[in-house]
């Protein structure tokens, strides 16, 4: 009795130990976030930018797997519009085309030792679905400005980051600025295809040059409010990486015939195919807290409540537990690992007949770390079965690059944030889709995605979606950040 009442006091004191332990380690994890200083007040010409945004929305630069019809015009006119909307940006930056009409924009630096950076956007949009026209409250090519917000397609992906971007730099050109550091500004007409006339292209002409970036700042993440679990404040998140992409294609075979005679069990292609399948549905692939997942939950967990602050600063003992519930939700779960989404199936060509094959496509967005060949050697573990054919679907990429958010880069773009969004959470996160900066990765030392714009859950439909709109406001706090940003990246000290 005696030995089993110090047992006791032992296992009682080690549990005491233990939670002073995680208890220490909690509170020494302080809030990680720059000091805000708001930027000073900044005239923006609220109906100029907001004409021009309605003005771009009715250029249909659309893009399509195959070529549509008459969009050179639109983009022809696109640039027009910028050219009379932005003359200062055209007559002072070297402006080249590339490609048939991607955007190069040059705005020189004095000091050729600092080395170049880069902001991007993109011109081009997707097309709108089939039969939901009707389903939208505006036209979405009509660019109506209304109830504060101007609609459309374009709004919101991607041509708010051009305009807000170019109107940005107008006014710094009419501040009489002079850069320290070489600028470009690159906008891809390709985006929404994988950027290959675009933005490859562009890559290439400045890899010809010799050019060696700082960093990039793309589309990407967004300042966001009510969807990070556990946050009341708005959490602006700016990605360090974003997922590559491969589609896997299974076929099962096997001998064609009358319905009334089925093989055995499992026997059949669609059987066979659907067990495959099954396992597959089982069977998440490997993941875990890491890369941008871990910087992120490192930079937003002092500002959590104290349980999940607790939980997250002591990832050495709750690691699997944590796993475990961010598995729950999808979007916590892709930044866990290389997501499975079976997307496409098809098998046989009559209700009485026997399919002699059959074939599903699934689609994987792939973690920064895993590989094309990696993912498909798994598939290839998991599904167990010879007979199962595991081939490429199209063509994949791989994951980009992953910046760091130690880096003095990282801490401008942050700058730049907390500075327009002071109310915000500022940490680093990873895209889930993908966007034309992995195309810098080979010439550039760190890549960025980020959007300012304020997203609420409703918003996330928008995009690709129904009823595409920007609010008013948003776009003139774009405004602001991108003159922020380009301010402290110019290094000039006439900057205002």
């Amino acid at each position: 009795m005696i030995k089993l009442k110090r047992l006791f006091l032992l296992l009682l004191v080690l549990l005491l130990l233990l939670a002073l332990a995680l208890v220490a380690n909690t509170l020494r994890q302080g809030s990680r976030q720059l000091e805000a200083v708001p930027a000073r007040p900044l005239a923006v010409d609220r109906d100029r930018v907001v004409q021009t945004m309605a003005a771009a929305v009715r250029a249909r630069t659309v893009s399509g797997e195959t070529p549509v019809p008459g969009v050179e015009a639109e983009f022809d006119a696109l640039h027009a519009l910028l050219r009379q909307r932005y003359p200062r940006v055209h007559a002072e930056l070297q402006r080249e085309v590339v490609g048939t009409h991607s955007l190069l924009f040059t705005w020189k630096g004095s000091d050729a030792a600092q080395p170049p950076v880069a902001l991007m956007a993109h011109q081009d949009v997707v097309p709108v679905a089939p039969a939901t026209e009707p389903m939208w409250q505006q036209p979405p090519f009509a660019g109506v400005v209304e109830g504060g917000f101007v609609w459309g397609r374009g709004t919101l992906d991607n041509k708010s980051n051009l305009v807000t971007q170019l109107q940005a730099l107008e006014m710094l050109l009419e501040a009489g600025v002079k850069p320290r550091r070489t600028i470009y500004f690159v906008y891809g007409h390709d985006e929404e295809i994988g950027g290959r006339q675009g933005v490859v292209q562009i890559v290439k002409r400045l890899q010809q040059r010799g050019v060696r970036l700082a960093w990039v700042l793309d589309e990407g993440l967004a300042v966001t409010h009510g969807i990070m679990p556990g946050i009341d404040r708005p959490v602006a998140l700016i990605g360090l990486a974003e997922k590559g992409s491969v589609s896997l294609k299974l076929a099962a075979s096997a001998p064609p015939g009358h319905s009334s005679m089925p093989p055995g069990r499992g026997q059949g292609a669609v059987a066979r195919l659907a067990a495959a399948l099954v396992r597959l549905d089982a069977q998440p692939l490997p993941g875990g807290i890491q890369g941008a997942a871990a910087e992120m939950f490192e930079a937003i967990a002092p500002e959590m409540p104290f349980g999940q602050r607790l939980a997250l600063s002591n990832l050495w003992l709750t690691r699997p537990l944590v796993e475990r519930m961010l598995a729950r939700g999808t979007a916590t779960n892709a930044m866990l690992r290389t997501t499975t989404a079976m997307t496409l199936l098809s098998a046989g060509v009559k209700e009485n007949v026997l399919p002699g094959r059959a074939e599903a496509v699934i689609n994987f967005r792939i973690l920064p770390g895993d590989t094309i060949e990696w993912v498909r050697a798994q598939v290839q573990r998991i599904v167990a079965d010879e007979g199962i054919e595991v081939t490429l679907h199209g063509e994949g990429f791989g994951p980009s690059r992953l910046a760091t958010s130690r880096a003095d880069s990282f801490r401008l773009v942050e700058g730049a944030v907390r500075q327009v969004f002071a109310d915000a959470v500022v940490a680093p996160g990873l895209m889930l889709a993908a966007s034309d900066a992995r195309h810098f990765d080979g010439i550039s030392d760190a890549s960025y995605r980020f959007m300012p714009i304020r997203f609420e859950r409703a918003d996330l439909g928008r995009v690709h979606g129904t009823d595409e709109r920007i609010a008013v406001d948003q776009l003139v706090d774009m405004v602001r950040f991108y003159h922020r940003l380009l301010t402290l990246a110019s290094g000039s000290t006439e900057a205002p």
